[in-house]
């Protein structure tokens, strides 16, 4: 089953705010194995007054700290309705690689796909692209609190 999802749906999923929210909208998302979600990059995101002043680039571990949430809702929406309102724990990451700078203007897509879960643990698998070509990828462990 495919859904999409607003900002207000993944806020109820997350307990992220601004200015640390990184996913603005969810495309598709199918529990237990799939998440696509869409992060628009803007010359007004806080961390570019700092990084860089004359060449702004989006920081890596914001593009994979996206992906995490992005897989975050993922994580969520695949456990019972009873355990709806669980956090989930970015616990690590593996297999980090950027291929090519984020910048204002682009759009990220965050393709997330669930590696296996068991218990209070999961593994995703993250990929994020820009125009069809991929800018970052890794794996992410993810942990099911309270």
């Amino acid at each position: 089953m495919d859904s999409s999802y607003t900002i207000m749906d993944i806020m109820k999923f997350l307990p992220h705010r601004y200015p640390f929210i990184l996913v603005d909208r969810i495309l598709e998302l199918e529990p237990g194995k799939q998440v696509k979600a869409l992060k628009n990059v803007t010359i007004n995101e806080p961390f570019f007054q700092g990084h860089f002043p004359r060449r702004p680039i989006m920081p890596g571990v914001l593009i994979i700290e996206a992906m995490a949430q992005a897989g975050g809702v993922l994580v969520i929406e695949s456990l019972p309705p009873e355990k709806h309102g669980s956090l989930v724990y970015f616990m690590g990451i593996d297999k980090v690689r950027f291929r090519q700078p984020v910048v204002p203007g682009d759009q990220l897509i965050f393709e997330v796909n669930m590696i296996k879960s068991r218990g209070n643990a999961a593994k995703l698998a993250g990929t994020a692209t820009v125009d069809g070509n991929k800018v970052a990828e890794a794996e992410v462990l993810a942990s099911i609190g309270e």
